[in-house]
């Protein structure tokens, strides 16, 4: 069983900083991708950032130079590193892990499948990040 527990969220003025983590358990695909999206109320989902097997990474435009997603493969654990937080970066935040290559959305490539509703495999309950002064 796939789970997937995310921390690290907060309330942080603009210009601070914030590391999320997503502890993973039970994922056992050899080709994956795994990365957060954020979700705030009244808004449409977004893809924030990911990473994949061979360690090659992607971001959304308007995280683009701010966050820098990593992750500790011995030990299971995705990381997101938010720099120069913004009001608008406030959301609840949720960590993903997919196959690389869906069935169900094929040639569609991972930080897009997380921008839809039903897009992600697995996903944990969030963690909020609040950027506020």
């Amino acid at each position: 069983q796939v789970q997937l527990v995310e921390s690290g969220g907060g309330s942080v003025q603009p210009g601070g900083s914030l590391r999320l983590s997503c502890a993973a358990s039970g994922f056992t695909y050899s080709s994956y991708c795994m990365g957060w999206f954020r979700q705030a109320p009244g808004k449409e989902r977004e893809g924030v950032a990911v990473i994949y097997n061979d360690g090659s990474t992607g971001y959304g435009d308007t995280v683009k130079g701010r966050f820098t997603i990593s992750q500790d493969a011995a030990k299971n654990v995705l990381y997101l590193q938010m720099n120069s937080l913004k009001p608008e970066d406030s959301a609840m935040y949720y960590c993903a892990a997919d196959a690389k290559y869906s069935v169900s959305f094929p040639g569609v490539d991972c930080l897009d499948r997380y921008s839809i509703v039903g897009g992600t495999d697995y996903w944990g309950k969030g963690t909020l990040v609040t950027v506020s002064s």
